[in-house]
């Protein structure tokens, strides 16, 4: 005998759309922190060795940088822009790292290669990526996916974000960040 209707319970089937599931899985953006306490996190870095951030800087301005994907060439230009302009950053009283979610030995090879002189992250899950709200929707060719917003912090000596430079453009950042940071002074 053969239900009727009425006695048919719908069932759910995940109706949000991509960008609604994205911002109830990131938690929020990360222009909310902005004057809040930097969430504390333990990564590895690119040795294998626990760190924890902020609390790496040790009383030093924070350059907390989150980036899609080692070796890439967005990526690559702006780890290549931090590590020219690190001295400069370093005057200024400040560290520099960068987070992504690429395990410890892609850091490793990452860092040959340019040559990089600042500290690289491995967030693999995305666990630091998700408590600064810098994973997010992304978009490319059509295609939806959740990824890493390119989103830089600073963080003062007292590890409260000052300062947040969400969907980063490359080209000049390394200069906004030096200008972000002499405000800090």
């Amino acid at each position: 005998m053969a239900k009727k209707s009425a006695d048919v319970k719908p069932r759910k089937t995940g109706s949000r759309s991509p960008a609604a599931r994205a911002k109830a899985h990131a938690g929020g953006g990360s222009e909310t922190l902005h004057g809040k306490k930097a969430p504390v996190v333990e990564l590895m870095d690119a040795q294998g060795r626990p760190v924890v951030v902020p609390d790496l800087a040790a009383g030093k301005k924070l350059v907390l940088y989150f980036y899609p994907k080692d070796m890439t060439p967005g990526c690559t230009a702006e780890a290549c822009s931090f590590r020219d302009r690190h001295d400069h950053i370093v005057s200024r009283g400040a560290v520099v790292v960068g987070i992504s979610g690429d395990t410890p030995a892609s850091h490793t090879k990452f860092e040959s290669k340019y040559g990089l002189n600042f500290l690289l992250l491995s967030d693999v899950g995305n666990k630091a990526a998700k408590l600064y709200g810098v994973y997010k929707m992304k978009s490319m060719y059509g295609r939806q996916f959740m990824g890493i917003e390119r989103t830089t912090f600073l963080i003062d000596r007292d590890g409260v974000v000052r300062r947040v430079f969400p969907k980063v453009k490359v080209n000049g950042h390394s200069d906004e960040v030096l200008a972000g940071l002499d405000e800090l002074a």
